[in-house]
């Protein structure tokens, strides 16, 4: 990790931790995280993309990590998010980029394409693919994780009974598994994992400790807001087209492709509709909601060939 430095970056009256490194002679990649992820999410192919001739730039985003809480959290919206993503290209003076988005990050990645079309070459997402109005998921049981975390203040006494690592550590845990995580009544999502219950061999005690220290700072009030206790105010507009050229990466094993109807959308060929240029799907075999961090090489092979096309584009 010594090759990847750090900055701060005052933006839209916060202060944004920037992670970055590489020269850029191919361009810049824009890594978005999802939650509980953070920049460090992406320290694998930070790494690599840097290898390959790319500047690499992961942002931890506001409320998050080591950026700034913002001064009302809870009156945030995904607008926001996108404008920091637009002054942090200003700031770095950084015309175009390519975006790779995780998990919420997909909503921010999409939406700079959709309001900034000309500053972004392309776009990659992982785990969540665009979506153009609402998650389907009334229909899922009260113990949902995303229905208990929408319900004020019990994710904060559910994990208030635990210390930061332990709150890490067990969502891990449980968004690492193929199953939707659903608590029985009267239990509650932390319960759904228990200090015996091993971590994913992928992510060591190291990995932990390092999410659990840049957590130590932001704590999970904003990360409750946006994005669990925002997806219903997420806007695309109406009939929205991403006229940039897209790649989605999903894990076989990825819970999300048990969201009501997800599976169907993004096999169907559905989200064509919205993303007319998306090249392709590729389907991770074992692959689990952190394909990325699972399975770093074969995920950074994926990318890189895709983001290798479109500069040769570029440059025809």
């Amino acid at each position: 990790m010594d090759k990847i430095e750090h900055s701060f970056l005052n933006v839209n009256g916060v202060s944004l931790h920037v992670a970055h490194t590489g020269n850029g002679e191919k361009g810049t990649v824009l890594f978005l995280h999802g939650f509980p992820e953070i920049w460090y999410s992406w320290r694998h192919q930070m790494l690599a993309f840097a290898a390959a001739g790319f500047k690499c730039i992961a942002p931890d985003s506001r409320g998050y990590g080591l950026s700034d809480q913002p001064p009302e959290p809870e009156s945030t919206t995904w607008d926001d998010l996108v404008a920091d993503l637009a002054a942090i290209l200003d700031l770095l003076s950084i015309p175009k980029v390519f975006v790779v988005g995780k998990d919420f990050g997909v909503w921010p990645a999409y939406g700079l394409a959709l309001r900034h079309p000309h500053r972004v070459l392309a776009v990659v997402t992982l785990g969540v693919p665009f979506i153009a109005g609402p998650l389907h998921i009334e229909t899922l049981p009260e113990g949902f994780y995303i229905h208990r975390w929408r319900e004020p203040d019990r994710a904060e006494a559910d994990f208030g009974r635990f210390d930061v690592r332990r709150v890490i550590r067990t969502i891990y845990i449980l968004f690492s598994r193929s199953e939707i995580p659903i608590a029985e009544p009267g239990q509650e999502i932390m319960d759904l994992a228990d200090s015996s219950t091993p971590l994913p061999p992928w992510f060591t005690e190291e990995d932990l400790n390092a999410y659990a220290a840049l957590y130590q700072k932001s704590l999970f009030r904003f990360p409750l807001h946006i994005p669990y206790r925002s997806l219903h105010k997420s806007s695309v507009g109406e009939n929205p087209k991403v006229e940039v050229p897209a790649l989605l990466i999903m894990g076989e094993e990825d819970y999300v492709f048990k969201f009501p109807g997800m599976e169907e959308y993004i096999r169907g060929g559905r989200l064509k509709q919205f993303v007319p240029e998306l090249e392709e799907v590729v389907y991770v075999p074992e692959g689990c909601h952190f394909v990325q961090e699972q399975f770093p090489e074969r995920i950074n092979d994926i990318i890189l060939t895709f983001l290798e096309n479109q500069v040769k584009k570029l440059n025809e």
